[in-house]
């Protein structure tokens, strides 16, 4: 930390400078702070004249919302920069390129994306995403599969996680989504008009016991190098096009949470329809959109990671064993569901919400979109160890938004 300062715009535009394959020689360069998160500062740094432009985000040394009461290692930045490269290099189409790390200010500078939409906004908007499911189940497929004891040296393997321990982070998610929301807590956040549905959950003894066990899955599975935090915030997207982004908190853990973060935040959405969609008839059409990615990205990713497992696997163990691969599968789709309820309560109930759910402007139409995605968050962790199939996971949400 001893050379380390916030950067300013002033700041950012002198680094930007630095890169002349990106930018001409003497431009006019424009900046923009543009981070909406808790965590980081991120600037748009443009040149109009030609259309160019670059992302430099900086880590800070605390949470934005908390101020210095809630420090932060600045390390994150260095595990969001390997992770990034470490994803682009197993998915280069679907992760922005990395153009420089600094880990003393706790930077990475990236390719400009502003061409593509955030997915949640473009999901608030009814945008309809053809390729999403297609995209996102092969960026799951390669980084979990070819940072797993299937696709690498089980030694080269032991040696990267010393690279991804990333403590603080790992402990947000272990409060934020395992602990806090079934206890009284100063960071829990929600409305009066919900508040039997949070006393309920404190005293849900088969639920805490299903709670219990993802969090112990969490807390000693280290399967696969995550991204960590894959909610439709982290992606941006147009129909044409995916890129993930915002690695911060990767580490090695169970691959069901990064697959279930991805179908708890369609699921979060297909919830908040109760207001985006203005009528019954365009509510019930882009819901079918939203569980037909649920369950194209499922599916895609099983196939496409069970290729993989056949043609790149030299474990001779996991390999040969008759049936171990579909055990294997079998336990990662209830680990995704039961992964993906947990994320759906933290995000209603919890702290740190999604705007999905948040931004409804009407209080009876925001209630109901909360109530729908607690009761689908909790039969995703109820029924996740009896989950056999993906159509199980699609019949919980359309069941659950039926009553």
């Amino acid at each position: 930390m001893s050379g380390y300062h916030p950067y300013n715009e002033a700041d950012a535009i002198g680094l930007a400078r630095s890169f002349e394959n990106v930018f001409s020689p003497g431009a006019d360069l424009h900046c923009r702070e543009i981070g909406d998160g808790n965590l980081n500062l991120v600037f748009h740094i443009t040149e109009p004249a030609t259309g160019k432009g670059l992302i430099i985000k900086q880590a800070l040394p605390y949470v934005k919302v908390f101020g210095e009461s809630w420090p932060l290692s600045i390390d994150r930045a260095r595990i969001e920069g390997e992770a990034l490269k470490i994803q682009h290099a197993l998915a280069p189409e679907l992760v922005p390129q990395v153009l420089l790390t600094n880990h003393e200010q706790a930077i990475t500078v990236m390719e400009d994306l502003s061409s593509h939409v955030i997915m949640r906004k473009g999901l608030m908007e009814r945008t309809l995403y053809p390729r999403f499911a297609g995209d996102i189940s092969t960026f799951l497929a390669q980084t979990l599969f070819f940072t797993s004891d299937l696709g690498m040296s089980q030694q080269e393997k032991k040696l990267r996680q010393q690279s991804f321990v990333n403590v603080e982070l790992c402990q947000i998610t272990e409060d934020l989504i395992f602990d806090e929301p079934y206890r009284e807590h100063e960071r829990n956040n929600y409305e009066d008009s919900i508040a039997d549905e949070a006393a309920a959950l404190r005293i849900d003894g088969e639920l805490l016991t299903e709670i219990a066990l993802l969090r112990e899955k969490f807390l000693t599975r280290g399967e696969a190098l995550l991204h960590g935090d894959l909610h439709t915030g982290s992606i941006f997207a147009l129909p044409e096009s995916t890129k993930v982004i915002d690695p911060e908190f990767a580490f090695y853990g169970p691959m069901g949470f990064d697959i279930g973060a991805v179908i708890a935040n369609l699921l979060l959405n297909f919830a908040s329809q109760e207001h985006w969609s203005q009528d019954e008839a365009s509510r019930r059409e882009y819901r079918e959109f939203l569980l037909e990615a649920v369950r194209g990205t499922w599916t895609q990713f099983s196939a496409k990671f069970r290729t993989l497992w056949d043609e790149q696997c030299q474990d001779p163990v996991f390999s040969k064993a008759p049936g171990y691969q579909d055990l294997y599968m079998d336990r990662l789709l209830q680990d995704t569901a039961g992964f993906a309820g947990a994320k759906m309560i933290r995000r209603i109930v919890g702290f740190a919400h999604v705007a999905d759910l948040d931004a409804i402007p009407d209080d009876a139409a925001r209630e109901r979109a909360k109530r729908l995605g607690l009761l689908i968050g909790k039969e995703l962790i109820r029924q996740n160890r009896t989950i056999r199939s993906i159509e199980q996971i699609i019949d919980i949400a359309f069941t659950a938004a039926a009553r």
